[in-house]
């Protein structure tokens, strides 16, 4: 009887392990949430409808531009949008605690493509009104005070904690890429076929995210244990948030850049029109400036991958400095220019401040404390847009801007006291909450 020698016997080769970190390229450090197949999915959906958005928010501001030559009307939409965001927003993270998240957006965003629907076809057959613009912006702001909250706590539960930071991140970049994109083709489309169609084609655009949505897989999904139903859970968030310092900062700190800063909707069209004396075109084009920065910012934040107070007060110093220099620019192109750098400090703040408070949460209430980061960034509109816009009206556009930039160093100087105040008092008995404060 005779063997065959059949030589060593080897093992197979294992795959190569992940690299940390610290040793991945920058390209997979960038963008290392979208090889979660889920996250993929998400995001093309997204990227379709967000250039729809931009262009419905262009073609919305021109519209009750048009229909009513008045900065003020203008502020009041964008206050009616925005007010059920301050009032119901907060109610709308505790459903979020509560629900399927995956079927909930399914439903929200098939009545934003309704709503946009309704838009476009008043305008395209010329029966729209001021007034039912405003009443179509409750009906939008009310569907926002629920998705918001849902739609950002789904994230975690698509990616997981580890990719958490970098899909926000790259969420903000997506964002903002739409409004590059949005604002400028919305332009052209304003010039050449009418308002009516941008919203239109928003409707549409939301075909693609509801589709998205349908196609996930589900058992790769990893969902927060639903909150049972229970009495005081609105007032459990807000305490809970209240004794967070690592929450109760950064909401206080978009608290006042969101009453003030965010208010483009409302300051840009105007700067344009009255002070470089441009029409839809130059609108878009600037919009799309800012868009542009906050892209290219985005990508720079998600490489880098940081959270914390510290770097919050360096975004909001940088957004404040920039947004005096875009105001006080002489010439439209200069303004541009610097409206790239808005761009950027505006995407890292948010991106930063959300990925904290996401990251600081309790999974049980992260829909709370999201829908109180949404408060604090939209809801706060309500007051701040027709404010702005009352300021414009006063002086001239270049202050619309200029107050939101002084709201933005003034931030970051109350943020930086507040978190060294709570870092001296935690040194000793909490070393790790002093470290993210400091």
């Amino acid at each position: 009887m005779s063997t065959v020698n059949a030589g060593p016997v080897t093992a197979p080769i294992p795959p190569n392990p992940p690299k940390p970190p610290d040793q991945q390229s920058v390209r997979q450090r960038t963008f290392s949430s979208l090889k979660v197949p889920n996250y993929r999915l998400y995001m093309t959906g997204q990227s379709i409808s967000l250039v729809g958005t931009w262009m419905q928010m262009t073609a919305q501001s021109w519209l009750v531009l048009t229909l009513t030559h008045s900065s003020t009307a203008l502020g009041l939409v964008v206050a009616l949008q925005t007010l059920p965001v301050l009032l119901f927003g907060p109610y709308g993270g505790v459903v979020a605690d509560r629900a399927d998240k995956k079927r909930l957006m399914v439903i929200l965003q098939t009545a934003m493509g309704i709503q946009a629907l309704v838009l476009g076809l008043l305008t395209v057959f010329g029966a729209v009104s001021f007034w039912e613009v405003c009443a179509l912006a409750v009906v939008l702001g009310m569907n926002n005070a629920f998705e918001n909250a849902t739609r950002q706590s789904f994230v975690r539960e698509m990616v997981g904690r580890d990719e958490l930071r970098n899909a926000i991140t790259l969420n903000s970049v997506m964002v903002n890429a739409a409004r590059a994109v949005g604002p400028a083709v919305g332009g052209v489309l304003i010039a050449a076929v009418g308002i009516g169609v941008c919203f239109l084609f928003n409707a549409a655009s939301f075909v693609a995210v509801v589709a998205s949505l349908l196609r996930m897989d589900r058992s790769a999904l990893r969902p927060s244990p639903p909150t049972p139903r229970a009495r005081g859970q609105l007032r459990e968030g807000l305490r809970y948030a209240a004794a967070t310092p690592t929450i109760a900062i950064p909401l206080a700190m978009m608290g006042l850049v969101g009453l003030l800063a965010y208010e483009f909707q409302v300051s840009l069209p105007v700067f344009v029109e009255r002070t470089f004396h441009g029409g839809s075109v130059a609108f878009g084009f600037m919009t799309s400036a800012m868009g542009v920065g906050a892209v290219v910012g985005g990508l720079f934040t998600a490489a880098r991958g940081r959270t914390g107070v510290r770097p919050m007060v360096i975004a909001s110093t940088g957004f404040g400095v920039s947004m005096l220099a875009a105001a006080y620019a002489p010439v439209f192109a200069l303004s541009c220019a610097v409206m790239l750098l808005v761009g950027w400090a505006s995407v890292s703040f948010i991106a930063i401040g959300n990925s904290t408070i996401q990251l600081t949460s309790d999974p049980e209430k992260r829909g709370r404390m999201i829908a109180l980061w949404q408060v604090a960034f939209q809801g706060t509109t309500p007051i701040g847009g027709p404010l702005v816009g009352w300021v414009i009206a006063l002086s001239d556009p270049r202050s619309g801007l200029a107050v939101g930039g002084v709201s933005c160093l003034a931030a970051a100087a109350g943020g930086y006291v507040l978190a060294r105040r709570v870092a001296g008092r935690a040194a000793g008995a909490e070393p790790e909450l002093a470290a993210d404060l400091a």
